[in-house]
């Protein structure tokens, strides 16, 4: 009798597994609102969008959303009601994150900080949060506060949040880095499974894996990195839910965090193409001038001061519709006529190069979106976020990869979509998550991915 409940449990949670939408999620940026107004946002298209940002302040009892026009959140979230999306507001970001190990440091401030954020999310009308912390126990911008026990401290804190009348209700993400959170000892933990219970998914973050701030150029969002030389596998789509994955978080409540952007590096002619004649590409991790800056196109950061005080260069940013308008690539991320290029069959990416200005950029095209769509359908992820909405063209990406996931027209209901605990029990989610084997990549779908490395 037992058996055959056991085995009920598990047919009905496998079924529910395989029949579940895969969501659809970006980030919208109110600071880029001005080119890129709510107006233009094909809702139809999206599950969740996350207005971007609110970030941490010395007080507990606030935060702070000035910088990416407050005045607007409550048209966001009124259109995304109108069209049936989720409408969530991330707390945090690279600039922003500076004090939530303070927030979350103390049993006092993790209540505190309860209270903070549902009083945003009921003045809003909002139906999730996206904790943005960049990063627990590992320094981001160079001024965070940081705790050994910031993972902890945030599970903690989770915990709480979930335990209120108004965060139980809620969808619950976090974007993360490519390894999962710091432990205590400094290291990435080996057991997140606490998280998969409270955080409704996560989005791991894999873009700029390599950057101006990189010893050299490579791929900026790669799909892959197992087949790359051993000094150059700094993460990748394939290697960072295996790390997930293996340390306890469901691959079905994990979100690829995919990039509408490229980063730009100034490359002598002699170090990426076959010859002065040639537009093949050759080397898709070549030496850059990093003293030669290039500004990257309208959206791209200009040198300054950060949050910190420390002067910060040009980071060479290119979104899609900057690469178009910029006259790098065509509408399907193709080259122009006379570029350099290289679609590297490891990172799956593209890269494109100007002679005139020695200038090689690392993106993201309609192909390398459709492969990102794949990895995503086949290995059981939960489905995508992308940074940021605004940054797409005619939605070319964006159609690109829902296509390859089986997206439609338009959205599933409003769901909370919540954690694993409340579906089932922990040995059942463990059983039916052995059954299903949505986790961990084959090794044929990384010797797919890397077939021609």
């Amino acid at each position: 009798m037992l058996a055959a409940l056991i085995l009920s449990n598990l047919l009905l949670l496998h079924a529910a597994a395989t029949t579940s939408p895969l969501r659809s999620v970006a980030w919208y940026a109110g600071y880029h609102s001005a080119d890129f107004p709510l107006s233009q946002v094909s809702w139809s298209k999206y599950t969740q969008l996350t207005y971007a940002f609110a970030t941490t302040t010395p007080d507990v009892n606030s935060l702070f959303l000035a910088d990416s026009d407050e005045q607007l959140l409550p048209q966001f979230v009124q259109m995304a009601h109108a069209n049936n999306v989720t409408a969530s507001l991330a707390i945090g970001g690279w600039g922003g994150s500076q004090y939530f190990s303070t927030a979350v440091g103390s049993s006092a401030n993790r209540t505190a900080f309860v209270k903070t954020v549902t009083e945003l999310v009921t003045q809003y009308d909002l139906d999730g949060l996206d904790f943005d912390w960049e990063y627990p126990n590992f320094q981001g911008i160079g001024c965070n506060t940081i705790n050994s026990n910031d993972t902890e401290n945030f599970l903690s804190f989770l915990q709480e949040l979930r335990q209120d009348s108004t965060g139980s209700k809620l969808v619950l993400s976090a974007a993360t880095s490519v390894l999962p959170w710091n432990g205590t000892n400094g290291l990435p933990s080996t057991d997140v499974s606490g998280f998969s219970s409270v955080l409704s998914w996560i989005e791991i973050m894999n873009y700029d894996i390599w950057d101006v701030l990189s010893p050299h150029a490579g791929p900026n969002s790669p799909l892959n990195d197992t087949c790359a030389p051993s000094g150059d596998q700094t993460g990748s789509a394939v290697s960072s839910v295996n790390a997930w994955v293996a340390a306890g978080m469901p691959a079905n409540q994990i979100l690829l965090g995919v990039a509408a952007y490229g980063h730009s590096y100034v490359v002598p002619e002699s170090s990426v193409l076959q010859s002065n004649s040639s537009t093949n590409i050759t080397n898709a991790f070549p030496p850059f001038n990093a003293g030669a800056e290039h500004l990257g196109d309208s959206w791209d950061s200009p040198a300054g001061f950060d949050v910190c005080g420390n002067f910060s260069g040009i980071t060479g940013v290119y979104t899609y519709w900057g690469l178009v308008d910029g006259g790098y690539i065509d509408m399907d991320g193709s080259p122009q006529n006379g570029f350099g290029y290289l679609f590297d069959t490891c990172s799956q990416t593209p890269y494109v190069y100007d002679k005139s200005n020695q200038t090689l950029v690392s993106y993201d095209n309609v192909q390398s979106f459709a492969l990102k769509g794949d990895f995503i359908k086949n290995n059981g992820l939960g489905g995508f976020s992308m940074w940021e909405a605004g940054g797409d063209l005619n939605d070319t990406l964006l159609d690109s990869i829902r296509s390859a996931i089986g997206g439609s027209s338009t959205t599933s209901s409003n769901d909370p979509s919540t954690p694993s605990s409340t579906s089932s029990s922990s040995s059942s989610r463990n059983a039916a998550m052995m059954m299903t084997s949505p986790g961990m990549i084959s090794i044929t779908t990384i010797l797919a991915i890397c077939v021609d490395c």
